[in-house]
This record gives structure tokens, sequence and C-alpha cells, in this order.
């Protein structure tokens, strides 16, 4: 049985793109990620690249938001100090109609990082969190994320950069 925050990600395909603008328009959805026209340019970005994993997140069979993976090297300027080299950035926003929650973030970026982890050489994952998105911070930390530094960042102004590293698995002892 699933719980209500149990989600599930699908890759984000063209098709997507109509839904993904619909959220993007929601005021919600811009404060956490910016402007519309900033956030759609990552995820076109996101989506073009073979270096990312664009994904849809659904619960209960509906689609309810959206998260990506991109290897850091895409996102120059979001280089960080203490974020180390081979790392990829994560990020993920969910409608307002979602209900947006800790356990609900942080349970979309324990399967993003999963996978992220599962698929790739990445050795952690990093993101940028504005410190006026306290619900985004906590569901990160509740992810196994931790807090590194605050910068000062072109778009969501102060942020906590933070930090999800790779654990080593019992086989590579």
């Amino acid at each position: 049985m699933m719980n209500e925050n149990s989600v599930r990600l699908r890759p984000a395909t063209l098709e997507d793109r109509f839904l993904i603008r619909r959220w993007l328009a929601d005021p919600a959805v811009q404060s956490w990620w910016g402007t519309a026209a900033s956030a759609e340019a990552q995820i076109t970005l996101a989506m073009d690249s073979t270096a990312a994993l664009p994904r849809i997140v659904e619960r209960g069979g509906a689609a309810i938001g959206y998260a990506h993976a991109v290897e850091i090297g895409l996102w120059a300027e979001r280089l960080r100090e203490g974020v180390p080299a081979g790392a990829w950035e994560v990020d993920y926003f969910v409608s307002s109609a979602a209900q947006v929650q800790a356990s609900l973030g942080a349970a979309v970026l324990m399967v993003l990082t999963e996978e992220v982890f599962a698929t790739t050489l990445a050795v952690a994952c990093s993101a940028v969190v504005s410190i006026r998105n306290e619900t985004a911070a906590r569901a990160y930390e509740q992810a196994g994320f931790r807090w590194l530094h605050v910068v000062q960042d072109p778009l969501l102004g102060p942020a906590w950069v933070m930090l999800k590293e790779r654990q080593e698995s019992p086989q590579a002892r």
C-alpha cells in the first residue's frame, strides 16, 4: 500500500511541455524556481542534454510536478565552494495544488537522488535553496542533504548550498 506521499518519477517528454508551462505560471512555483522564463530555460537545457535526468513527478498516477538532476558542469554559474567536481545538481517543484509539504518534497528528492546514484557516476548531489523557502530546505534536509553555506544566488537571492554525498556500498568494501 502506498502512502499519500509515495511518488514516482518518469522521464519528461516533449508532450509534457504544456503541462510544465502551466505549472511555471503558478506564483507559488515562481517563488521557488524564479520567473517562468528562467525556469523554462533551465528545464529546456535539462531536457535537451544527455547529462541530465528530466522527470515528471507523479503521485497516485497523477502528474503533480517536475524534477531534474543535471551534471553540475552544465550549470557553470552554480559551481559552489564545497561542492565536489563530479556532483549533480538536483531540483524539483510540485504544483501548489499538490499541497507542498516537506515530507512530499523529501520523497521526491529521495527517489531522484537514488536514481542519480544508481545510473550515473555522480559523487554527490547538490542543491541551491532559497533561505526564504523553509519547506524546501526542510525537504532537502529530510532527504539526507547537509547544509554547506549561504551564497548570493542571482535568481534566488540569499540561498543555502546543500549536499548529499554518495554512500559507499557494502559491496565496495
